[in-house]
């Protein structure tokens, strides 16, 4: 994800052109309607781009990026002037060129391939000094600062759309911000039926550790990207978490009354899931995310994926209810 001026499931990125000026942190949420505002682009406004539209429409005039065209009443009516685009057909981005100098990359790599072609593609209209703001989704504590080393075609992509992001404002005399996003989860976005289905998890001894982050939170850290990442700065963008991947379905099993996932070593587990699936089960790391507290001062809404999800299994106030409510008794 990227975030910032001008400038990304997987990554997040923001661009910032040098004219921007700043604004109060607390985001008020109210919807006005103003030609001086300064514009925002947001570059594929799924669901972490709808929840970061609710944060930003009040202080820019905000214009999202859809190759959807039904999806434009939705986007108009959450306040954004949408934009019929497609990063997979470079003909159609010409509009978009010139267009804000403060651009939201949510949009994933392609699913193939070396390269991350959309990115290339929306880099090619950039103006000069705009600010880029990028979201990445995707063992040991891991830093920002740790050298990347990416193992599968799909770490390939994201470490490619970093590259030409920080060669573009090199280039240019733009900014570029990266966050590095992993597990995204929401009310809406938990592994129910994965648990469903019975997929087997990896046993105890070779289980990894995986790392996680709220979209309310991560579409947040992009907001705040915008005013207070430094430029060329790489975020960590996850929660305190600190679970390995079966641990996890594990817990949200439990929580809904499902059936823990069958354990089984790596070599069994190879032979029975997807070789995607698999890519993700083969990477362990502990992400570090004392930077985007430090820096960008977010204080996180969730900081714990085990303890959202104890809520939302019933064992607590759920997403949207005051945890000071009572439950209702009849039900």
């Amino acid at each position: 994800m990227h975030v910032g001026s001008i400038l990304p499931r997987g990554q997040h990125a923001a661009i910032e052109g040098s004219g921007a000026r700043r604004y109060n942190s607390g985001m008020n949420t109210h919807h006005t309607v103003g030609f001086d505002k300064p514009r925002l682009l947001i570059v594929g406004c799924g669901d972490v781009g709808m929840r970061l539209l609710t944060l930003v429409r009040a202080r820019f005039r905000v214009f999202a990026v859809t190759s959807q065209p039904g999806r434009c009443a939705e986007l108009r009516a959450a306040g954004a002037i949408p934009i019929v685009a497609d990063l997979d057909r470079p003909e159609t981005l010409a509009r978009l060129a010139g267009l804000a100098q403060r651009v939201v990359h949510l949009a994933p790599p392609p699913q193939d391939g070396a390269l991350d072609l959309r990115t290339r593609n929306l880099i090619a209209i950039l103006p000069n000094g705009a600010r880029v703001v990028y979201g990445d989704r995707g063992g040991a504590p891991t830093p920002e600062t740790t050298p990347v080393a990416p193992r599968n075609a799909r770490a390939r992509r994201r470490v490619d759309a970093e590259l030409v992001l920080r060669a573009w404002a090199l280039a240019s005399g733009g900014k570029v911000a990266i966050l590095r996003a992993p597990g995204i989860y929401a009310a809406d976005r938990l592994p129910l039926e994965r648990l469903r289905r019975g997929t087997p998890a990896l046993a105890h001894a070779d289980d990894v550790y995986t790392n996680h982050i709220h979209a309310d939170d991560l579409a947040r850290l992009c907001a705040l990207a915008l005013w207070r990442a430094r430029p060329g700065r790489v975020y960590n963008a996850s929660d305190d978490s600190r679970l390995k991947m079966g641990d996890y379905f594990d817990v949200v099993a439990d929580a809904f009354g499902l059936a823990r996932p069958p354990r089984l070593p790596r070599a069994e587990l190879a032979a029975t899931v997807s070789p995607m699936l698999l890519s993700f089960m083969s990477e362990s790391r502990q992400l570090d995310n004392r930077r985007i507290k430090g820096e960008l001062r977010v204080r996180l809404a969730h900081p714990r994926v085990e303890e959202f999800v104890a809520r939302q299994g019933g064992c607590g106030p759920r997403e949207g209810q005051d945890p000071g409510a009572k439950k209702d008794p009849s039900r």
